[in-house]
């Protein structure tokens, strides 16, 4: 235990210096880093909660989360590297997601959020909501979204005046589930994998 608390804290020292050295921008748009990507996976061999979303670990599991890495880039940073020219012209601001729990089920609340800075148009907020679903595998989960907001922050840069959120229901039946699993976890750091093995390193915020 002592030497798994050791490894821990180095393997997790590095990665964050190396997540730092990177730049926020280079983290989250797709730009996967090879030795970054290793030292997730050592991570995740030693990772002291092997099940995130039994009821005793769910409070290490919930509240709110920054994103500092994105092995494969976002849904909005994929479309954003798509553009000619997008690191000169829009900034990523901040993404982040808060999880909290659904009373009785086995379900989690998420509102995954992203704040961008568009040229001319200033700073505008995405947000995505959702929630988490399982059954016995207390480590994978399946993922869906119900609605989809949008609003100004910042329209033009002016920080005093904001325009009101436009919020976007998803339809039932337009509604699409996918597998989420939460490989490694403990107080500081968090790291979810994809379907596809994306890797998505979050850090906890205790500033909210």
């Amino acid at each position: 235990m002592v030497e798994d608390n050791a490894a821990r804290f180095a393997l997790k020292t590095e990665l964050l210096l190396r997540i730092e050295k990177l730049g926020l921008q280079q983290s989250l748009f797709p730009s996967s880093d090879e030795l970054i990507d290793q030292l997730i996976q050592q991570l995740e061999d030693i990772s002291p909660i092997l099940q995130p979303l039994q009821p005793n670990d769910l409070p290490s599991l919930l509240g709110n989360w920054q994103l500092v890495y994105a092995s494969a880039g976002t849904v909005v940073t994929r479309q954003i590297a798509s553009i000619p020219d997008f690191l000169g012209g829009i900034k990523i601001k901040r993404v982040w997601q808060r999880l909290a729990s659904v009373n009785n089920t086995r379900k989690i609340s998420t509102s995954n959020s992203a704040q961008v800075e568009l040229p001319i148009l200033g700073e505008w907020q995405l947000q995505a909501n959702g929630h988490w679903k399982w059954d016995t595998d207390e480590k994978t989960a399946t993922v869906s979204f119900n609605s989809f907001s949008i609003q100004a922050t910042k329209p033009f840069g002016l920080s005093n005046w904001s325009f009101p959120e436009l919020k976007i229901p998803v339809l039932e039946f337009l509604q699409r589930e996918a597998l989420w699993i939460t490989s490694y976890l403990d107080q500081e750091i968090r790291v979810g994998r994809g379907a596809t093995g994306n890797l998505f390193v979050f850090h906890r915020d205790i500033t909210s």
